[in-house]
């Protein structure tokens, strides 16, 4: 048996596990549930599974309901700097598989700051996927229960739904936020961004995550809702985007490529214990993986 050993690190608060894939093979759905749980195991905003291939880097990336995600901004600037921790990567730009696709990445001489080219968004609702017949969906009406709100579309490899407000109130986030998660325009669900524009160079979201729930800090989440902003011509190529958790600086190229910076920091590596999993999950049922 290969020892459970994980390594945590967090990026403005938004923190993930990262082990090798010969720990996660070891791990049920249950157990990863487990493990990420804020009370009972490491606690954990999602699984980072290291392919351990030592020239062509793939990440998978696991929710805390043992979901899999296709992309995370944040997942991948974590997972940067645990390559570069372990000596497989130096300064250098290089590149990361994933399901959602190939991105970029680069450690800054700081190596407290991470460099990712998110790749291109994608605006086109089948890209979510979403169950609308439109090249774009901006300034949709999507009804929900109580009301019916314009909402704004685009794949960054996963999918967002972005919902722009006049004044953030993280109060909706949670309300709204599982409403659109799970509406039947998405298939696959969807995470959801409120977003308020302060000025042209800069703005504040509030964040619920598929698989997740409230997150105080997402990197993808941050890129699309930047994306959907400079679409609609609301601010320029360069975007602060605050969060509960802190900032993250986007940036934007040619046909809508989307470049983020952002810090890492390493918390610890540690050898998880097998007694973790025993009657643990007895106390999970029922509990909120994040609670």
């Amino acid at each position: 048996m290969t020892p459970l050993l994980f390594h945590k690190y967090q990026g403005l608060g938004n923190d993930y596990l990262v082990c090798h894939r010969s720990v996660a093979e070891q791990l049920s759905n249950e157990q990863i549930r487990l493990l990420c749980h804020r009370h009972y195991g490491i606690g954990s905003d999602g699984l980072l599974i290291d392919s351990g291939h030592a020239v062509a880097p793939t990440l998978r990336i696991i929710n805390p309901d043992a979901s899999e995600a296709e992309k995370s901004g944040n997942g991948l600037r974590i997972y940067a700097r645990y390559l570069f921790d372990c000596g497989r990567v130096g300064h250098q730009s290089f590149l990361v598989h994933t399901a959602g696709g190939d991105v970029r990445c680069r450690v800054e001489e700081d190596k407290h700051q991470v460099r990712v080219d998110m790749g291109r968004a994608n605006f086109n609702p089948a890209a979510l996927p979403a169950l609308i017949d439109l090249p774009e969906a901006l300034n949709f009406p999507l009804p929900l229960a109580n009301e019916t709100l314009a909402v704004s579309l685009v794949s960054m490899g996963n999918p967002y739904c972005v919902v722009p407000v006049a004044s953030l109130d993280l109060a909706q986030v949670h309300r709204l936020g599982p409403q659109i998660e799970n509406h039947p325009l998405f298939p696959n669900r969807t995470n959801v961004q409120l977003v308020e524009v302060v000025d042209r160079h800069t703005l504040r979201i509030g964040i619920w995550e598929r698989g997740a729930g409230y997150t105080m800090v997402s990197g993808s989440s941050s890129c699309a809702a930047a994306s959907v902003m400079r679409k609609l011509g609301r601010v320029e190529d360069r975007v602060n985007v605050n969060m509960p958790g802190g900032q993250l600086q986007i940036s934007f190229g040619d046909d809508f490529q989307v470049g983020m910076r952002g810090p890492v920091h390493k918390i610890a590596s540690l050898t998880l214990d097998i007694d973790s999993f025993l009657g643990g999950a007895e106390l999970f049922k029922g509990a909120s993986p994040t609670a």
